[in-house]
């Protein structure tokens, strides 16, 4: 929903462009430069307002700060405990026999009891205040309907004035071309869209247009004592890009209501639920009040946007306190029987626009409850299973190895996994045509799911979509779609959540990439404001008490901020004053300023952003790079191109013969592949290397080291396909040789790149084969001798031809490469030539043998799928 407003006291005389308003610069897509335009005359600042630290320092204990920043507390020690104890989970109980420990009381604190804590935490700056509201109702309730509620204005200000979003929002609507001569348009962040250009074009000049995101579902709070239900409403701002927002640890979603659930007495069920539904509109009609002033207070157009529910609620002939025909009534237009909607009266707001596709309840929830479904009836829940538990592990990913139709509880992330393989399970074993219809659904989901899609990509996103309904009969004539409760066969199409996949192109053009409205930071969210704070009662009158934990939580967490900040500001204040104690000389450039704005914006990110972050090779790479003293070389962890490694610093082989190494991996030529490898090194040096050609070397050809280094895996990791500033997951390479547990080893694919003219993601399969690594190694020369191929990383692989790619799956169909001897055609490559980690399962044909497992499928096939699924970059990396 989209909301406007300007500050207070604004001089709407003076207007100028200030600090706050961003400079459009262009960004990347997929990699590759692209140019913009930013709607002019937009997100004007009208003098200065208050920021965080100035209303800070209008708190009503302002006075007593300026001698005492902590206060209400003595001092820092005294406050870092308070914070430690308000944000812990312990009881009140509990407190109090902390603080009445004989080692606690000899800690210079300012309070003893958990009674008097709390206490002095409500003389701490406030945030938006909590509020409650008996709302009335026509028909009568088993208890009164009671509405905790805090100002949305307040909640969006506070979001919209916070410091750890700066320069992390747009303050006006921009377009993004894929190339200068601006033909394709990208759609990423909301206001990239077409409709926040469009609303912009609707409000004054000069006007900031905020976008409110409004989320309300209901959740358990507990499973025991009569399993008591919550229904929070969340609220934040669509200006803070997706990357952040979507972050359940930067706190971007606010709590601005705790929805009453009422126990209506009516004798009808269904008008039972009628009653509720008003009852919502009702409450959200009160809350977003002042959000609905704020937008007429901004002077927009006086007429709201034409709106065809409210024409059809107007033609109802029929009193809406009369529930049941009302409701009888609104069936001819679909209607739910709410007479008056909250966003009725809402300036430039409309159902067609704010009512966004979301992917963990349409997408992923679908996929489990109809595509998981057509599968299970069409191979049978026993051979679903069985093929599930024989695919190659990923480390990092769930493995199905009982399968999956028995799994209870499944939730959001095991749908995605089970995404990730499904096309390439049930290949071969289900007619073509309804392999074609899951995998056009799939390839529809991932298309959908990108931060930036272009144009070209909403075409391919509607093709996907096209292309099931063009497969979908297969589905209805293989008797594969049945009911849940009767398990009879149905022979209609009346799914809801694939009728909303209709809406998916217009809307993305409309408010921007589809995944930045996902259910998945609410639903995190929930427990952070509503199932943690529940935990921490008494078990009674959870709402109330929920609201007074986050108020003080919310305080605890603002004033730290507030004082680490100040405290920062007051030490670069001290330094500058040094610094300019003395002449400056004439052109000379004072830092003070900004190491100041660097060691705020460390406070900021040590206080609100991920306390656990992914390994970033590229990174740790670089810092190893500029280090002057090198630990180890050649390094453990390097870059070449898009592609980051990382190897264990103790090998898990330190020495090993040639001869040894060919025996224990069960590579007979090991020892003439690295004789054609040093070859080729002395005429291409570090170029890239191509795979083919006889083998030049003899069986028995001297090389000039005897040992090697054995590694039995690799990380490697990559840059996010539509943000090459982001680094996506890390996948590992195994090549480990046969144990106790993996009989004939485990050896995982990867790909190759073998032309140096063509570079991964931009080229995708182009210039790359497919290779099963068998042994990442390191040559060791004599002592003493220092030689350049001594400081690469090395990998022995076999390589898979490409016999086709499978109509049904678009999957690449592979065989193991021999050569005219009928051995495996196998070389030795630079570790550095490994562009991706690829996850190659085997073909298992219409039924798959019950003699395989995980561990052995692999080694027993000898033709396979490369499974494009596997993970979101490497399907648009291969896609093209």
């Amino acid at each position: 929903m989209d909301d406007h407003f300007d500050g207070p006291n604004a001089d709407y005389d003076n207007p100028e462009i200030g600090e706050g308003v961003e400079v459009f610069a262009p960004t990347t897509y997929a990699g590759h430069f692209c140019r913009g335009e930013q709607f002019e005359g937009a997100a004007i600042v009208y003098g200065i307002g208050d920021t965080f630290l100035r209303r800070f320092d209008m708190d009503r204990h302002a006075f007593h700060r300026q001698t005492n920043m902590y206060y209400p507390f003595a001092n820092f020690g005294d406050w870092e405990m308070a914070n430690f104890l308000l944000q812990s989970n312990l009881s009140m109980r509990e407190v109090d026999n902390y603080l009445s420990l004989s080692m606690t009381k000899k800690m210079p604190l300012s309070f003893w009891t958990a009674k008097e804590l709390r206490g002095r935490i409500e003389d701490l700056p406030k945030g938006p205040c909590w509020k409650v509201h008996i709302v009335p109702t026509r028909h009568p309730t088993t208890n009164p309907v009671q509405l905790y509620w805090r100002d949305p204005l307040e909640c969006i200000e506070a979001l919209f004035n916070h410091p750890f979003y700066a320069g992390k929002m747009d303050y006006s609507p921009f377009r993004v071309f894929t190339a200068a001569e601006r033909v394709m348009r990208v759609y990423s962040e909301w206001m990239s869209s077409d409709g926040a250009w469009d609303l912009q074009t609707k409000v004054p000049a000069g006007s900031t247009l905020c976008g409110v995101i409004l989320s309300s579902d209901k959740t358990n709070i507990t499973n025991v004592c009569g399993g008591k239900v919550a229904h929070p409403l969340l609220i934040s701002l669509a200006n803070i890009r997706m990357n952040v927002r979507n972050k359940g640890s930067s706190h971007a979603f606010l709590l601005t209501a705790l929805m009453p659930i009422a126990e209506f007495i009516y004798p009808v069920t269904r008008i039972r639920s009628v009653l509720e539904a008003r009852l919502f509109h009702a409450c959200l009609d009160f809350i977003l009040e002042p959000l609905k002033k704020a937008a007429q207070f901004g002077r927009m157009m006086a007429d709201p946007l034409g709106n065809e529910t409210l024409r059809q609620l107007e033609s109802i002939p029929c009193d809406p306190d009369d529930v049941e025909a009302y409701f009888d009534a609104c069936a001819q237009f679909r209607l739910s029987g709410v007479s008056r909607p909250f966003w009725r009266d809402w300036l430039l707001s409309d159902p067609h626009r704010f009512l966004t596709p979301e992917c963990l309840h349409h997408w992923h929830r679908m996929s489990w409850d109809h595509d998981v479904k057509w599968c299970k009836c069409a191979l049978g829940s026993e051979e679903l299973d069985f093929r599930f538990s024989l695919l190659p592990p990923i480390t990092g990913l769930r493995q199905f190895k009982s399968g999956i139709t028995k799994l209870k509880q499944v939730g959001g992330r095991t749908q995605r996994d089970v995404q990730r393989y499904l096309v390439v399970v049930i290949a071969g074993a289900a007619h073509p045509d309804v392999i074609a219809a899951v995998r056009a659904l799939t390839e529809f989901r991932y298309l959908a799911q990108a931060p930036a899609i272009t144009e070209e990509g909403c075409e391919k996103i509607a093709a996907a979509l096209a292309e099931f309904h063009h497969y979908k009969q297969a589905i209805i004539n293989g008797g594969l779609r049945r009911g849940d409760q009767s398990g009879s066969i149905l022979e209609h199409w009346e799914i809801p959540k694939l009728e909303l996949l209709q809406s998916v192109v217009p809307s993305i053009s409309q408010v921007g990439s589809v995944l930045q409205w996902s259910a998945d930071t609410t639903e995190h969210a929930h427990i952070e404001v509503v199932k943690d704070p529940a935990s921490r009662t008494n078990n009674k009158d959870y709402s109330s008490q929920i609201c007074r934990h986050l108020d003080r939580i919310e305080k605890c967490r603002m004033f730290d901020t507030a004082v680490r900040l100040r405290g920062t500001a007051e030490a670069g204040s001290s330094s500058s004053a040094v610094e300019h104690d003395g002449d400056q000389s004439d052109g000379e450039v004072d830092h003070a300023v900004d190491d100041v704005d660097e060691a705020e914006a460390a406070v900021l990110n040590d206080l609100w952003a991920p306390k656990q972050s992914r390994s970033d090779f590229f990174e740790i790479a670089a810092k190893l790079l500029a280090s002057t003293t090198l630990s180890s070389s050649p390094l453990r962890t390097f870059v070449r191109g898009s592609t980051a490694f990382h190897l264990n610093f103790r090998p898990a082989v330190r020495r090993l013969s040639v001869d040894a190494a060919a025996e224990k991996f069960a590579i007979p030529d090991l020892r003439s592949a690295l004789g054609d490898y040093l070859a080729l090194y002395n005429c291409l040096g570090r170029r890239i290397r191509p795979f083919g050609g006889a083998r030049q070397s003899a069986q028995d050809i001297p090389l000039p080291f005897e040992y090697l280094q054995i590694w039995y895996k690799v990380r490697i990791q990559q840059r996010v396909y539509h943000d090459r500033a982001s680094t996506a997951s890390a996948y590992t390479i195994h090549a480990q040789p046969p144990n106790g547990h993996w009989k004939y080893g485990r050896y995982d694919a990867a790909i190759l790149q073998v032309d140096e003219g063509h570079d991964w993601p931009d080229s995708g399969l182009t210039g790359h084969a497919v290779v099963e690594v068998r042994l990442i190694m390191r040559p060791r020369p004599p002592k003493g001798i220092n030689v350049p191929w001594a400081n690469r990383f090395l990998v022995y692989v076999r390589r898979f031809d490409v016999v086709n790619v499978e109509p049904s799956t678009h999957l690449h169909v592979l065989k193991r490469a021999v050569r005219a001897s009928g051995s495996y055609f196998g070389d030795v490559f630079p570790l550095d030539q490994i562009s991706s980690f690829a996850h190659v399962v085997p073909r298992f044909g219409e039924t798959a043998d019950k003699r395989l497992t995980y561990m052995n499928s692999f080694h027993a096939s000898q033709s396979f799928y490369l499974n494009r699924y596997f993970d979101k970059d490497f399907f648009y990396t291969t896609n093209h």
